[in-house]
């Protein structure tokens, strides 16, 4: 239809009239004039679908009102349509907007600057793009090209709602994950469609709430949820005032549904308590569920964007969903199978008491004794995945986690009866090649350098939790962490990371798992500050990739705040604050690393020791790897050995300065690595 529509304004076709695929992933259709001046008849890159390639535009015809937006499909295996679309605000505004429907926006990524979009931080750092806004009378759009031309990069519109920036990486013929938005697949407006529940945290990311199920299950199996789900048994909504007075079982009843965020835009009446809030909603067939907190909210639509949350996220509720009354369990028979379910658990455990306190203690044993042999054999403690999955009760207790790893606590039979806490870190996404053979022989030479490369490592137990929880913890109870206890936490990790080898620990995890591991790539909530830019670029990567995330880490110890903070995501889309890098690197310049410092500390610091942390963690995250110094001259630093400069603003973080000579560490550090 569009070839048609082209073709039609000229008169006739000559025979030299060519299609012609460019390298720029454009498919035109020209023709040679009378004057051999070649015409475009048509281009692909004027109609983009769910991809957004160099070169092309995406805008708005001010003249026509035409738009230039890409569009998702509809699912894996649909090319259609889809309900999720990027498109450049029709305001005039120099930002972009995710709609759902064509109507309602989620997200936005903020103004164009001149140099970035306000609600994109990552654009500050591994800067590769080259974005260039167009206004006039007639259009208005955005286009870009990449610096390196060599380099093939692509901008899509997922099924799910995100916009992804890949880029192709040669070496391993695959693309990796540069950044996305939003960072949340939950914070996707209508991701799993009406009386769904999105939870990240779950294996599974969409479930229908209780009463419920998946309107097409075709669909849902392909990962397209937007048609939600759709009630077991319909709602008997028929004498409500009958029901609201009586309670009748034939007709409609409330299932509390706990922990959901609520919905958005309800409706709110004046009660005098919670069970009036409940005959308020019974008496209307529309409404479909209610809440009562400080008042009665109401919900009348279908109910969208519910979120599954623990009690510590702000915003979690409970929420009592209306059903057809056979859907709900009565109290009464609850009350009933609960007293059964005693009484017979009850006289089991009576029973089988004896027996089962044999077999504890009998299997108890023969831990302790295998658990002894083990450390018998030498400093290096191996551990079958049973006696492991055992002691932390087939991982049940998540103490947290990461990218590439998870925590849980458990416990190890020690002598004379007592239990010895310890954390067990599971390891995911390890190459799949690593043979049998290479891995065991792998465990034993790393094993004499006190450090174990395996899929499951178990520590000693840490009760006082993660530092992360200590820096970032927005509890009112939570200790503050003083400067001496920053600091000798910052110099005992470069200790530490120091005496690792480059292979194994949270910075050189990174090099066990392919480039195009995107989980690796977006670490940190999505962001990808931690990890050097040698990453993106596709250069052979060392040890001096372990400097730099250092490096960030020290800017998160010294502020004891994240290096990019983003808000929730809303109708008009998310708002990060300034990259905290960027900030520090400009205060270091300029001397006034004080200001850098936890507010919450009231600027009790040593200042020489603050000035000597800030300046070593802006010299770690130089661009250039020859730039940075080594984990012997991290350490040196920090313990005052050796006199550290003043560094230069790193070009990643888009600051420049008028002077580029730029001395690295003092004389004396030089000499030092020379004679090493």
């Amino acid at each position: 239809m569009v070839h048609e529509r082209q073709l039609r304004r000229h008169r006739r076709l000559e025979r030299h009239t060519v299609a012609v695929f460019l390298d720029t992933g454009n498919l035109v259709l020209r023709r040679k004039n009378d004057v051999d001046d070649e015409v475009v008849l048509w281009q692909s890159m004027d109609h983009p679908t769910d991809t957004w390639l160099p070169g092309a535009r995406l805008g708005l015809n001010n003249v026509t009102g035409e738009a230039q937006v890409l569009t998702a499909w509809k699912n894996s295996g649909d090319s259609a349509p889809g309900v999720f679309s990027l498109g450049i605000d029709p305001a005039g505004t120099s930002q972009y907007f995710i709609l759902w429907n064509r109507t309602v926006p989620y997200w936005s990524s903020g103004e164009w600057n001149g140099d970035i979009f306000a609600g994109i931080p990552e654009m500050t750092s591994h800067y590769i793009y080259n974005f260039e806004f167009v206004s006039d009378t007639n259009v208005s759009y955005f286009t870009y090209s990449l610096q390196d031309p060599a380099i093939i990069s692509r901008l899509v519109v997922s099924v799910s709602g995100q916009i992804t920036q890949l880029t192709w990486v040669p070496s391993t013929d695959k693309w990796i994950l540069i950044w996305m938005e939003p960072h949340r697949l939950c914070d996707v407006h209508a991701v799993c469609g009406a009386f769904a529940v999105c939870d990240e945290k779950s294996e599974l990311l969409c479930s229908c709430l209780a009463g419920f199920r998946a309107a097409s299950t075709g669909d849902w199996n392909l990962g397209d949820h937007a048609k939600g789900c759709r009630r077991s048994t319909p709602l008997q909504c028929g004498s409500t005032s009958t029901a609201a007075v009586t309670g009748d079982k034939e007709d409609d009843d409330f299932l509390l549904i706990p922990g959901v965020s609520p919905p958005k835009y309800p409706s709110f009446v004046r009660v005098s308590g919670d069970r009036d809030c409940r005959s308020a909603c019974l008496m209307d067939c529309s409404c479909n569920a209610y809440s009562y907190g400080d008042r009665c909210a109401l919900w009348h639509d279908d109910l969208l964007n519910l979120q599954r949350q623990t009690d510590e996220d702000a915003g979690a509720g409970n929420i009592y969903l209306r059903l057809s009354a056979m859907n709900v369990p009565s109290r009464s028979s609850k009350k009933t199978i609960a007293l059964a379910c005693a009484g017979a658990a009850a006289a089991l455990f009576i029973a089988l008491f004896a027996i089962v306190f044999v077999l504890v203690r009998m299997l108890r044993r023969r831990r302790t004794m295998r658990f002894a042999q083990a450390l018998e054999r030498g400093n290096l403690v191996a551990f079958r995945y049973s006696d492991v999955r055992r002691a932390t009760k087939n991982f049940s207790e998540k103490l947290g986690g990461g990218s590439f790893r998870s925590v849980y606590k458990g416990k190890m039979p020690g002598d004379a009866d007592t239990d010895i806490a310890i954390a067990v870190k599971k390891l995911e996404g390890l190459r799949s090649d690593m043979g049998d053979k290479q891995f065991r022989n792998e465990v034993r030479t790393i094993g004499t350098i006190h450090h174990v490369n395996l899929r499951v490592l178990v520590y000693d137990y840490m009760p006082n939790g993660s530092l992360d929880k200590a820096l970032f913890g927005k509890s009112s109870a939570a200790a503050v962490l003083s400067w001496g206890a920053r600091y000798q936490i910052a110099l005992g990790a470069a200790r530490g990371l120091l005496a690792l080898v480059a292979k194994v620990a949270d910075f050189g995890l990174a090099k066990l798992v392919g480039r195009d591991f995107s989980r690796v790539l977006t670490t940190v909530r999505g962001t990808i500050g931690y990890l050097a830019p040698e990453w993106i670029s596709g250069v052979p990567v060392t040890a001096k990739a372990d400097v730099y995330s250092f490096g960030m880490v020290l800017l998160e110890i010294v502020s004891g705040r994240r290096n990019a903070r983003c808000s929730s995501a809303s109708a008009d889309g998310g708002v990060c604050s300034e990259y905290f890098p960027l900030v520090a690197a400009k205060k270091v310049r300029h001397g006034e690393v004080a200001r850098l410092l936890d507010e919450r500390l009231d600027g009790e610091a040593d200042m020489e020791e603050l000035d000597r942390v800030c300046k070593v963690a802006c010299w770690c995250v130089q661009d250039e790897e020859a730039n940075r110094p080594t984990k012997e001259q991290v350490v040196q630093a920090l313990e005052g050995v050796v006199t550290v400069d003043v560094p230069p603003v790193p070009v990643s973080l888009k600051v420049f300065t008028d002077d580029a000579s730029y001395s690295y560490f003092s004389d004396e550090c030089s000499q030092l690595k020379g004679s090493s």
